[in-house]
């Protein structure tokens, strides 16, 4: 069999592994790369493939899918929550694309979504099918609700993880490791250990008390599939006047219709009752004067977070808490590195105070390593990671280690 990333092996982004055997091709993701003030990023070119496999519905990972379709008619194949999610993100980009200017950049328009959905083959975690000569299994990857890892059964059995956490998280159940012959594995945190969870989270709950205890407004920006409803979790106990703002709450529907993709559906129910939605205008001028607002976009590129922060800027009472990941030339980075942020109107000094909490949804560099002998794996291809030599230093001995480059083919 034989593999080629097309995007997303050596950086975290635009990621496709395309698969050859016996004359029949498939496509493991196919996502883009988001760049501030720049159209997106795509994998290579792709060539006719019989159909392509999403693991879940972050942009890195699906963002190109309506372009593959639209050049290849090929079946696409993930479970409902994820074809849900990721159509709600395609139609967010094409708009985005719009008002950016880039439209003919993206690629793709609103009936290139919907002829994703004519080709669309639902395959939920737990299911069989058999495809162009293989046998694929779907597994839990654990990194947000949805999230499957594909076993792709031949001659040998391979593994494609996608992002994967490992660990139990309020929102989501961990992977487990599946044994195979040969393991493509996500390495987006080597070299990198998170602190332990339950300390993160008692420190948001206690610093989101304290801002609010001083009379400030607690400012949560949030990336609005799968790290929203984790913070939701986080502070649903605490009894204070709570808004929720962005793409999240459409996202928040999807979650409460799935179940069974999550740890604790009443929990989740019980988080929503929690948090007010805003919907309107004259609910969102309530918003602005509550104690806490999650809320998108999670690296302050853009949503109605700016908007809070505008009102809180020079709020020394108030705090923008930062949970998740900020790329280089984002707001986020800007602010946390300049204490400003980019918008229409030119740079804004932030004054109020900033915080940061790790609350990642990937396996960091030990929970890799654990999950990699988990699998007995002959073979380790490591990808989607711009530092995996540290995690390949400690595989060295016991695996054949693959880093490829994107365009490389290779066999495993």
């Amino acid at each position: 069999m034989k593999l080629k990333f097309l995007g997303g092996a050596e950086i975290v982004g635009k990621l496709g592994m395309l698969v050859e055997n016996e004359g029949a091709n498939l496509m493991f993701e196919y996502g883009l790369r988001l760049v501030k003030k720049e159209p997106p990023e795509f994998p290579m070119p792709s060539p006719d493939v019989d159909g392509v496999f999403i693991t879940h519905s972050h942009l890195d990972h699906s963002g190109a899918v309506p372009r593959l379709v639209q050049e290849t008619d090929c079946d696409v194949y993930c479970n409902d929550l994820t074809m849900n999610i990721s159509s709600l993100l395609f139609f967010d980009s094409i708009k985005i694309a719009k008002a950016e200017g880039y439209s003919g950049v993206l690629g793709y328009g609103d009936n290139d979504v919907k002829k994703v959905w004519q080709n669309y083959r639902s395959f939920s975690v737990g299911e069989t099918r058999s495809i162009a000569g293989l046998e694929i299994v779907s597994h839990s990857a654990g990194h947000i609700p949805g999230a499957q890892m594909y076993e792709i059964k031949g001659r040998e059995t391979t593994l494609f993880t996608g992002d994967l956490h490992t660990q139990n998280t309020r929102l989501t159940y961990g992977a487990k490791p599946v044994k195979c012959d040969n393991l493509v594995i996500e390495a987006t945190y080597a070299g990198r250990n998170h602190p332990a969870r339950p300390k993160t989270e008692a420190l948001l709950q206690q610093k989101v008390r304290e801002v609010v205890e001083r009379g400030g407004t607690a400012i949560i920006p949030c990336f609005a599939v799968g790290r929203m409803q984790e913070v939701m979790l986080i502070l649903k106990d605490l009894h204070l006047d709570m808004w929720v703002d962005g793409m999240g709450k459409t996202v928040n529907g999807y979650y409460a219709d799935h179940p069974d993709y999550l740890r604790s559906i009443k929990d989740f129910k019980a988080a929503k009752r929690k948090f007010n939605p805003v919907r309107t205008a004259s609910t969102r001028d309530k918003a602005r004067q509550g104690q806490v607002i999650i809320t998108t976009s999670g690296m302050l590129d853009g949503g109605p977070v700016l908007h809070y922060l505008n009102d809180q800027k020079d709020n020394a009472k108030s705090a923008v808490m930062m949970v998740g990941y900020q790329a280089e030339n984002s707001n986020g980075r800007m602010l946390l590195e300049k204490g400003m942020v980019e918008t229409r109107e030119g740079l804004m000094k932030v004054n109020c105070e900033l915080m940061t909490f790790d609350l990642s949804a990937h396996a960091d560099h030990d929970e890799l390593l654990k999950f990699i002998h988990g699998c007995e794996p002959e073979k380790v291809v490591l990808m989607h990671s711009d530092n995996r030599e540290e995690l390949a230093q400690d595989l060295e001995g016991d695996f054949e280690v693959f880093m490829p480059t994107s365009g490389t083919t290779f066999e495993v």
